[in-house]
């Protein structure tokens, strides 16, 4: 577990980029934090170090947006809004050859893969947010020491 602490929305940009810039491969990363919390500010940033030119945008409507990219796509999931999926919903589709990003996951968690970096974003003050980076399985760990 790693703790990252940014003072403003550009900081949040900037850890975002840190880690894209360090994936290689496929990863699942749930993003865990209330509302107005950086979810999608910090996606931003992994959107960018992984190379995507795209503006990134809240999914809140769409539930999911595609973000095609040379190296490695990214799949940005919005679940707020839905309460529980039904089977039409196949998620596991999008879980093993893109960046999956999903905002409010526990919405769907028996869905969820069991191995996944879960990142927990807490408010604590207007801009500033505390980070914390917990991997679950070995995959995600090794991810970790790239950001320490």
């Amino acid at each position: 577990m790693i703790k990252v602490v940014t003072k403003n929305p550009e900081e949040t940009v900037e850890l975002g980029i840190k880690l894209g810039e360090i994936l290689k491969e496929p990863i699942v990363i749930l993003l865990d934090g209330s509302l107005a919390a950086g979810k999608t500010t910090f996606t931003k940033g992994l959107a960018k170090g992984l190379g995507i030119k795209q503006i990134v945008n809240s999914p809140s409507y769409t539930i999911m947006k595609h973000y095609p990219n040379d190296n490695l796509d990214l799949y940005h999931l919005d679940l707020y809004r839905l309460d529980g999926l039904g089977e039409d919903f196949d998620l596991e589709e999008y879980l093993y050859d893109a960046v999956v990003v999903i905002e409010w996951p526990f919405q769907v968690e028996e869905l969820l893969p069991k191995e996944h970096l879960l990142i927990k974003i807490n408010k604590t003050g207007d801009n500033t947010r505390e980070f914390t980076f917990i991997p679950k399985g070995d995959k995600y760990k090794g991810v970790l020491k790239c950001l320490d």
